[in-house]
Order: structure tokens, then sequence, then C-alpha cells
């Protein structure tokens, strides 16, 4: 019998976390649609800067400037401006002016994003829901900002407090596994073990985990077993695992008296 794959969906985007730290992005434009590409870009620990005159700045773009998050070219934008650029977002009010920047774009091979003209965009921007380390974004292939932003909240309803904490919880695990069990060969186990890790707990417990959860958990790693919450919380405050009555054997520890 024929295996049975996923059917292709055509006309969709491809979706990435675009790293983006420390290359240059330049933001062409200074009023409320760059104000919020220059906030992503800085989240995104960006080196940006601004080509815009100083009296189409808003009152966020001129705050980032004043505070040094970004570097401002105070005059309207120069072909020039393009050396150097890693990533180019337009947002300014004349179409004319920015079919030409982004035909510039093109010929230099640099990605670009002009503000509410699809076809002139390497890449979207969808609606993003941050909390921590943990970023969910919603995108409609440039179709309906508006209707994304709608579901970006619908989404970020639905999940609990704190869930970046969890998120922060299992990266911090992966990180001191990785020295417990650093050699290539052990990948394979490490993978299998932290898969466990996040299929056992509840969203509300990952999100209640501690450092020292962290360190708990990493005594039972070679056995190749994850422990019950109820487990873990025992285990708090120093307990020596060898003394509690849960374990029975298969965990590689003597059962308590």
């Amino acid at each position: 019998m024929a295996r049975k794959f996923p059917e292709v969906q055509p006309g969709g985007s491809l979706i990435l976390a675009w790293q983006i730290k420390d290359k240059r992005v330049l933001v062409v434009g200074g009023g409320e649609v760059a104000a919020g590409r220059i906030l992503n870009c800085l989240n995104a620990d960006a080196s940006v800067t601004v080509v815009c005159p100083a009296s189409g700045l808003n009152a966020e773009v001129a705050f980032r400037v004043a505070q040094k998050q970004v570097t401002h070219v105070d005059r309207v934008f120069e072909p020039s401006d393009l050396e150097g650029a890693e990533m180019v977002l337009v947002a300014i009010d004349d179409p004319v002016a920015s079919t030409v920047i982004w035909k510039l774009c093109k010929e230099k091979k640099i990605p670009a994003n002009i503000a509410d003209v699809p076809p002139e965009c390497d890449f979207y921007f969808g609606s993003v829901h941050r909390d921590g380390p943990l970023q969910i974004m919603v995108s409609t292939n440039g179709k309906g900002p508006r209707l994304a932003a709608s579901i970006r909240r619908f989404i970020a309803g639905k999940l609990p407090r704190n869930a970046g904490n969890a998120v922060e919880s299992i990266g911090l695990l992966r990180t001191k596994l990785r020295k417990v069990a650093p050699n290539a060969e052990d990948g394979p186990k490490r993978m299998r073990w932290m898969s466990k890790v996040s299929d056992t707990y509840k969203w509300d417990e990952m999100c209640s985990l501690t450092v020292e959860d962290m360190d708990n958990l990493l005594l039972f790693y070679p056995a190749d077993k994850v422990p019950s919450m109820d487990i873990l919380l025992a285990l708090r405050g120093g307990n020596d695992v060898r003394k509690l009555d849960v374990f029975d054997g298969s965990f590689g520890f003597s059962v308590g008296a």
C-alpha cells in the first residue's frame, strides 16, 4: 500500500525565525508603520538605521533616536544608503519612491519589505505574540493584517499564564543536559529524553518548574526516565532521591525503607 503523504498547499509563505542579531537593517520612513518595524528589529537585536527627515519622525521613532537605540540619517533616502544593508524596510507615503527603492534592492539582492505593497515584498510581517522566548506569529500572507491581529489575540488568550517560563525552563534543561551528556553519540538519547519531558508535564506544571527542578530532573536522565510532577515536588528542598519510597528500582535508585 502506498504511503500517504501531506498534500501540497500552494500559495503560502515559508515562515521562518530570521536571525538578524547585529545585522544592519535599513528603515526608510519614520511614521507609525516604521515605528512598529523598528521595534520588531530591535527586539531581534538588529543594528537599525533610520533614514527620514527629522520632521517626519513620529513620537516613538524620535524617542528611539534620542535614546540612541537607532542610527538616524536626517534626510530623504539616497541610493548610497543601501551600502552594507542586509535588510530594507520601506514605510513611506510615496508609492513611486517606494517602488524605486524596491527595484534598487532587487538589483543589489537585498531582501526588502515595502509596507502595504505585497507584490513588492520579499517577506511579510505577521502579527506576533511575545512572552519571553516564546514567539507566535500569525500571517495572512499580506491579505488581512487586522484579521491576523485578531487571530493572534485569540490564540494568546488560550495560552496559560507565564507560558514563556515553560519555554525558558525547557531551554535551560537542554543546556544543562548537554553538559551532562556532551558527546555526539548522546544526541539520540538526549532528543528522546527531552521529548519525554515535554510530553510528561502539563502546561501549567512546566510553567512552574524551577532551576532546582531542572537539576533534579537530570538525576533521571541516565535511566532514560522522567519522574511525575509529584516526585519532582517531593525532591524540592534537597531531599535525597534514595530516601524516597516512590522508586521501584527501574530509575536506578535503591528503594527506601
